[in-house]
This record gives C-alpha cells, sequence and structure tokens, in this order.
C-alpha cells in the first residue's frame, strides 16, 4: 500500500473536492499576458512585412511575362499582346524547375517580343526576301513578330543582323504565357541549326511543359462533374455524421467486432505461417542453403522466415489476449466514454461545423503568408546586361561585357555582332532586398505560429463546450444554452497568451524539424553512413517531441477551458492527472484510434467505391437524368472524391476525437473529487458507475443540495 501511495504522490497529488466548481469557471482572468503582448507585437511585425512587400514587391514578374525592353505583356500598353515570343528559342538553357520558368522565363539570350498570338505555321526567310524590306515581308504578311519600333522600310537583312526580327516561325501553343513549338510540326530548314537539335529541343519543350492541353482537360473534366463530387462530398458529410451519432447505440458492439477481427487476422496469419513452415521444413528448405541475398522475396522459399512469422503472431495474439482478458474492465469504461461523446455530440450539434471556422481561418493564414513571400520574392528592379553570342569576334572586345545597359536603347550600330541588352535578374540593393532573406524567414515564422494558434483556439473551444456537457448534472437540462459561443468568447478574451505559448513551443520544434530536413537535403551527397545514421537519429527525436508536445498541448488547452490556469499550470495538472491513469490512457486512446480509423476507412471507402462504379459507367439502368459524365480522366472525380471525403472525415472525427479527450480528463477529474455522497454526487453517466460499481446516493432527478 505505501509504494503504491508514494508512486501516486509522484505525480501529484488527486484532486481535492471543491464545494464550488461547477463545470468551467466563469470567473477567471488573463492568463500568460507577457506571451499575449508579445504574440500581438509578432502578429504586428508580420503585417508591417505584408505591408512592406506589398509597396515594394511586384507579382506581375510571376503572372505576366517580360520581352527584351522590360515591358509586361498581357497589360499596360501590352494589353492585347498577352502572349511571348522568343526569335530562337532554342538558343535557351531550360530548367526542370516549372515555378522558376514561370517567374524567369528560360534563360534566353534572344530577342523576346509581345504578341497578340502564337505563330500557326512555319515559316522561314527566304534568299530572295533579304533585299526586301521588312514592311513587305513581315507587315504586309501579318507577321507581327518583330521587335516594336522597328522602321518598315528597313531592308530584311539588316533587321536580322541585328536581331529586330525573326529569321524564322514554327506553329507554336501558348504556355505559362509563352510561345512554344509543337511537337509535331514540320521543321524547316533553317542555317546553323540541325534539324535534329530542333526536334529534341521541341521534345524537351513539350516534356516539361505539356501543361496546357492536360490543363484544357482537366477543367472539361471538373466542369461535367462538380456537381456529382458534391454530392459524393454530402455523402461523406452524412455518413461520417450518422457514424458518430450512432456510436451511442454500436460502440459496445462495433468495439467488440473490430477486436475479434484483427484476433481472426491475426490467428489467420499465425495458421499460414504454420502450414507454410511445415511444407518448407518437410522439403529440407533452409536459409543455410539460400545464404545472404539482396533479394528480399527469394527468403519467403526457406522454412527460418516463417517460423519467425509465427513466433511473432503468435506473440502478438497473446499479448492482445492477456490485455483483454485484464484490461477488460478499462475497455469497458473506453467504450462507455465513446457511447457519452456521441451523445455529447448529439446535444450539440453545433461543434460538429465548427471545423468550417477553423478551415477559414487556416485558409486565410496560408493566403496571407503566400502573397507576403510572393511579393516579396519579386521586390526589386529588373537588372540588364550586355551579352554577345561570340565575344571574341572583331568589335567585341570594346564592349564592356555583363555591364548595366537600358533595354528600350538596343544597341542597333554597335561594331559587335549579336550585341544585346538581355535581363540578367532582379537588382539586390536596398534595405528591403538586403534583408529579404530575414523577412521571408520571419513569414516562416509567422506561418507556423499563427497556423498552430488557430488550431489550439479551436481544441480549447471544442474543450470547453464539451466540459460544460459533463459537469452539467442534469442532462440536457443544466447544459449552457450557447455552449460553443460561449466557450469561443471566453477562451478569446482570457485565453490568448495561453494558447500563443503552446503554440510557439510547438512552432519551434516545427521550426527545428524544417532546418533539419533543409540541411538533410543539402548534405545528402556528401554524407558517410554514419552522418546518415546521425542525422537520422536527430530527424527522429525531433518527431517523437513533436509528437509529445502536441499530446500535451492539447491536455493543456483542456485544462484552460475547464479550470482558466495560465499554460504551464495547466500542463502540468493534465500531465500529472493522465500519469496517475496512464493505464486508463493507453486504453482508451488505442480503442479510440480503432474505432476512428474504421470510422474513416468506412466513409473514405465508401465514398471510393461508389465514385468508381459510377464514373467509370459500371452502374446501369439509373436513367438519362443520373448517367455518369463522358471524361477525359475518370480517375480524376474519383480522387477528389476520396481527398474531399477523407478531409470531410478527418474533420468530424477530429471533434469526436477532442470530445472524448476532454470526457476522459473530465471522468478523471470526477473520479478524484467525487465519492458519490449526497454532498458529492459523481456527473459521470449511469453506464460508467455500473462499470465501476459505483453509483450517486442521492436518487436521480432529486434537486441536488446547494
Amino acid at each position: 500500500m505505501g509504494g503504491k501511495q508514494d508512486q501516486n504522490e509522484a505525480y501529484g497529488k488527486p484532486a481535492k473536492y471543491d464545494s464550488s466548481f461547477r463545470g468551467p469557471i466563469k470567473n477567471r482572468s488573463c492568463t500568460d499576458i507577457i506571451c499575449c503582448v508579445l504574440f500581438f507585437l509578432f502578429i504586428l511585425g508580420y503585417i508591417a512585412v505584408g505591408l512592406v512587400a506589398w509597396v515594394y514587391g511586384d507579382p506581375q514578374q510571376v503572372l505576366y511575362p517580360r520581352n527584351s525592353t522590360g515591358a509586361y505583356c498581357g497589360i499596360g500598353e501590352n494589353k492585347d499582346k498577352p502572349y511571348l515570343l522568343y526569335f530562337n528559342i532554342f538558343s535557351c538553357v531550360l530548367t526542370t524547375n516549372i515555378i522558376g520558368i514561370t517567374q524567369n522565363g528560360p534563360e534566353c539570350p534572344t530577342p523576346q517580343v509581345c504578341v497578340s498570338s502564337c505563330p500557326e505555321f512555319p515559316w522561314t526567310v527566304e534568299m530572295a526576301q533579304l533585299s526586301q524590306t521588312v514592311g513587305q515581308v513581315f507587315y504586309a504578311a501579318n507577321r507581327n513578330f518583330c521587335l516594336p519600333g522597328v522602321p518598315g522600310d528597313m531592308q530584311v537583312l539588316q533587321s536580322l543582323r541585328q536581331e529586330l526580327c525573326p529569321s524564322f516561325l514554327l506553329p507554336s501553343t501558348p504556355a505559362l504565357g509563352r510561345c512554344f513549338p509543337w511537337s509535331n510540326s514540320t521543321v524547316p530548314e533553317l542555317p546553323g541549326i540541325s534539324n535534329t537539335s530542333i526536334a529534341q529541343g521541341i521534345s524537351g519543350l513539350l516534356d516539361s511543359l505539356n501543361a496546357r492541353d492536360i490543363s484544357v482537360r482537366i477543367f472539361e473534366d471538373f466542369a461535367q462533374s462538380w456537381y456529382w463530387i458534391l454530392i459524393a462530398l454530402g455523402v461523406a458529410l452524412v455518413l461520417s455524421l450518422l457514424f458518430i451519432l450512432l456510436l451511442r447505440l454500436v460502440a459496445g458492439p462495433l468495439v467488440f467486432v473490430l477486436i475479434v477481427g484483427v484476433l481472426g487476422v491475426l490467428a489467420y496469419g499465425i495458421y499460414h505461417s504454420w502450414e507454410e513452415y511445415r511444407v518448407l521444413r518437410d522439403k529440407g528448405a533452409s536459409i543455410s542453403q539460400l545464404g545472404f541475398t539482396t533479394n528480399l522475396s527469394a527468403y519467403s522459399s526457406v522454412q527460418e522466415t516463417w517460423l519467425a512469422a509465427l513466433i511473432v503472431l503468435a506473440v502478438l495474439e497473446g499479448i492482445l489476449l492477456l490485455i483483454l482478458i485484464f484490461l477488460r474492465q478499462r475497455i469497458r469504461i473506453a467504450i462507455a466514454l465513446l457511447e457519452e461523446a456521441s451523445r455529447a455530440v448529439g446535444q450539440m450539434m453545433s461543434t460538429m461545423f465548427y471545423p468550417l471556422f477553423t478551415f477559414v481561418l487556416l485558409l486565410v493564414c496560408v493566403a496571407y503568408w503566400a502573397m507576403t513571400a510572393l511579393y516579396l520574392a519579386t521586390s526589386g528592379q529588373p537588372q540588364y546586361v550586355f551579352w554577345a553570342p561570340n565575344v571574341s569576334l572583331s568589335g567585341c572586345e570594346k564592349v564592356l561585357m555583363n555591364t548595366s545597359c537600358n533595354p528600350m536603347d538596343q544597341p542597333v550600330n554597335s561594331s559587335c555582332p549579336g550585341l544585346m541588352c538581355v535581363f540578367q535578374g532582379y537588382l539586390s540593393t536596398g534595405l528591403v532586398q538586403r534583408s529579404l532573406f530575414n523577412l521571408q524567414i520571419y513569414g516562416v515564422l509567422g506561418l507556423f505560429w499563427t497556423i498552430n494558434w488557430v488550431l489550439a483556439l479551436g481544441q480549447c473551444v471544442l474543450a470547453g463546450a464539451f466540459a460544460s456537457f459533463y459537469w452539467a448534472f442534469h442532462k440536457p437540462r443544466d447544459i449552457p444554452t450557447f455552449p460553443l459561443s460561449s466557450a469561443f468568447i471566453r477562451t478569446l478574451r482570457y485565453h490568448t497568451g495561453s494558447l500563443a505559448f503552446g503554440a510557439l513551443i510547438l512552432t519551434l520544434v516545427q521550426i527545428a524539424r524544417v532546418i533539419l530536413e533543409y540541411i538533410d537535403h543539402k548534405l545528402r551527397g556528401t554524407q558517410n553512413p554514419m552522418a546518415r545514421c546521425i542525422m537520422c537519429c536527430f530527424k527522429c527525436c525531433l518527431w517523437c517531441l513533436e509528437k509529445f508536445i502536441k499530446f500535451l498541448n492539447r491536455n493543456a488547452y483542456i485544462m484552460i477551458a475547464i479550470y482558466g490556469k495560465n499554460f504551464c499550470v495547466s500542463a502540468k495538472n493534465a500531465f500529472m492527472l493522465l500519469m496517475r491513469n496512464i493505464v486508463r490512457v493507453v486504453v482508451l486512446d488505442k480503442v479510440t484510434d480503432l474505432l476512428l480509423f474504421f470510422g474513416k476507412l468506412l466513409v473514405v471507402g465508401g465514398v471510393g467505391v461508389l465514385s468508381f462504379f459510377f464514373f467509370t459507367g459500371r452502374i446501369q439502368g439509373l436513367g438519362k437524368d443520373i448517367e455518369s459524365p463522358q471524361l477525359n480522366y475518370y480517375w480524376l472525380p474519383i480522387m477528389t472524391s476520396i481527398l474531399g471525403a477523407y478531409v470531410i472525415a478527418s474533420g468530424f472525427f477530429s471533434v469526436f476525437g477532442m470530445c472524448v479527450d476532454t470526457l476522459f480528463l473530465c471522468f478523471l477529474e470526477d473520479l478524484e473529487r467525487n465519492d458519490g455522497s449526497v454532498d458529492r454526487p459523481y456527473y459521470m453517466s449511469k453506464a460508467l458507475l455500473k462499470i465501476l460499481g459505483k453509483k450517486n446516493e442521492m436518487p436521480p432527478g432529486d434537486k441536488r443540495k446547494k
């Protein structure tokens, strides 16, 4: 007895009875004020970063391509010319980064001009046309692909030497605002350029940027199937809600069926392993004959593999049976808490739709960070420098290459052949540009902190609502009228600092994980096995630390919602309470995980199967109004429906999981605070009282003594 008492005291003393306690405390004060002030100052700084980015940034650099003069295509004076044409796109050095191409375009030392439409037919300058004028060859034939301001009376030969007009055109299609050649176009004979290199260039371009046709087909599929996708998501919503509400009736049988199913799977695994082992044993197939091999499938043909599988499965089966025998009482308590959580959700249906509000807040946080990062990345003025294809030619030695130039003043009369003023990048001078990296880091920290704070707000609000359900002695009469809105106002008014404190701790760990992943990615090619092992250990430790902090924060927010104390005290009390009941915690956690996993599997799998049979046209006889649409990619609406069903199920089940955790902590506090007497009756349900062998001395329905 003494040892058990010392063990309990090591995790704090049990909660004492408080005659004034009637659920979530209403008369509370602000907690973690310093962290609250720090959080508000950080948000003000985050807003200031956004304003600076908005003033100095120019997202048009990403949305619109630039021509050789630095003007944007598709806006301003080039409003009717949305596409960019490269005179010789095969001189471009392409990158496989689509985002980089979108922002900077291919690095092309060739003239670029804004055009109203891409060329539709192949064309090249003929020898007889070199002596004609630009107006005759280009303008009269509606080939408006020369640089702006080229006079119509200029000779074609002179315009080609100065690279003012293209020497050839290829049938092209617009992609990412730029004209890229067709893969099946007939390549004209061009001087200095082989047909093979052009064909390979076209193929490489379209391999990396063949997004337009696919995007059009995807858009068509969504246009044809969007209402059926919404119906599938509606089915997922109904299934999730029904599953949670029906748990009050089927939680016990469902958990029993799932446990029996797991035992059955393990039993079949034992039987199958024994049969395989017996057959291979009779054949004499041993691992000594096989030796060491990297072909893992070869180990399935030796008896030792199946003997090891047999032993492992038998041990798991035995452990599970022992757990069911010795922990059956706690499993019954877990099932009763699940049924009680289902009743709580049924009494407060508004809590099921609170994740929509959380989703909107998360969307705002991510959108603000994305826009700020975009504006910061595009801050700075474009810089242009002199460039020539061959600096060793006569006349180029006097030209200072890579020096700044004005693209509006093209060196048309330069003695250096092919001398051009090309785009190099964006200036990094100036206070904002020099601090760009620090501002981006500030933005990433703001993203993680605000997201974690929004999630913490949702957990604390739901915990306050569900705690008011548990601590209502006469349910549903004593439940507050608006438990969710009351919990939201109470949390936002008094505990913003505590939520920010917990969110900051989690954010620092997540930032550390991101930095570690970045270092691992950069050094992956140069690491030795020992360094990889150390890096893997660090990553594993940080992953475990993040999971523990999330678990601790979740329970701390529950205690904050109930008692209104600061984060550290609430986290300590929650941790001590859970450690005093560690076996119940493990059993409830695993039973809940098993049940919610089955629920997600039921919702997502059901919607996925229905979507597959419908969109593939395998459901016949539904009538003309319910026929499956004709699609280019039938898997697209199926995957969209499955992903949407998973998101919906996760949102609903996250609320249910929070309800279970809140009721569980309240249940543990109820056991420590009260004893079932008239003055100290239990608040738990009759089912829990019956399982525990306890009862309230006050008859049901009698008015509680004050």
